[in-house]
């Protein structure tokens, strides 16, 4: 069940630049060690609804509703351009820039869990990842399933972790530059835009 393939598997996609991993690192840049490893947290969270409708079969909802489908993606997608706009805001959420105050834990963690919960793709993508990694077996398959998804989360939070470690080292060389700090806030609300652009184009 949990093979060397799944683990390879789910490090290659855990490893992959996406939305969560750009918000640790803003986080990791922007405030530093401490919000990095909120906002590791709050995406990995953010996979627990996506793992229950997939163990529960909602996913196969999702993916046959259309409706349903468009109202998580763009409500997702606004959301996603929300957060471009607090990079660019000068005191936003997400700025990168001195500070003397930092936002609260549960809030960072808040907003990392909602950009994964407004992906209707996630659920889709647990639907199809998991089941070839069951024994076969009817009886433990729901078992089965969770148990996968939480090796699953792990990774990520693991991962995650490395990323915001690694902005927020760098965070000190960043702060000292202020055209540094204009570009990259520019950068990641850009990716912002274009991670929203394209779940716009998504389908079930």
């Amino acid at each position: 069940m949990i093979s060397a393939q799944f683990l390879i598997t789910s490090l290659v996609v855990v490893l992959a630049p996406g939305t969560g991993v750009i918000y640790t690192l803003a986080l990791g840049l922007g405030q530093g060690r401490r919000a990095a490893l909120w906002a590791a947290l709050g995406c990995t969270f953010g996979i627990v609804p996506h793992l229950l409708a997939a163990t529960l079969g909602v996913a196969a909802i999702l993916h046959t509703s259309a409706l349903l489908f468009n109202i998580v993606k763009f409500a997702g997608v606004a959301y996603l351009l929300y957060l471009a706009w607090q990079m660019l805001r000068s005191g936003g959420a997400l700025a990168i820039e001195p500070r003397t105050t930092r936002d609260a834990g549960f809030r960072i963690a808040r907003r990392g869990a909602l950009i994964n919960i407004l992906n209707p793709k996630l659920s889709i993508f647990f639907f199809a990842l998991l089941p070839p990694f069951l024994s076969g077996n009817p009886a433990t398959a729901t078992l089965e399933m969770t148990l996968l998804g939480l090796v699953f989360m792990a990774m990520t939070f693991a991962v995650f972790v490395l990323y915001g470690l690694f902005a927020s080292a760098a965070r000190s060389k960043i702060l000292g530059s202020a055209r540094l700090m204009a570009w990259l806030n520019r950068t990641f609300a850009a990716v912002f835009a274009a991670l929203a652009a394209r779940l716009a184009l998504e389908r079930a």
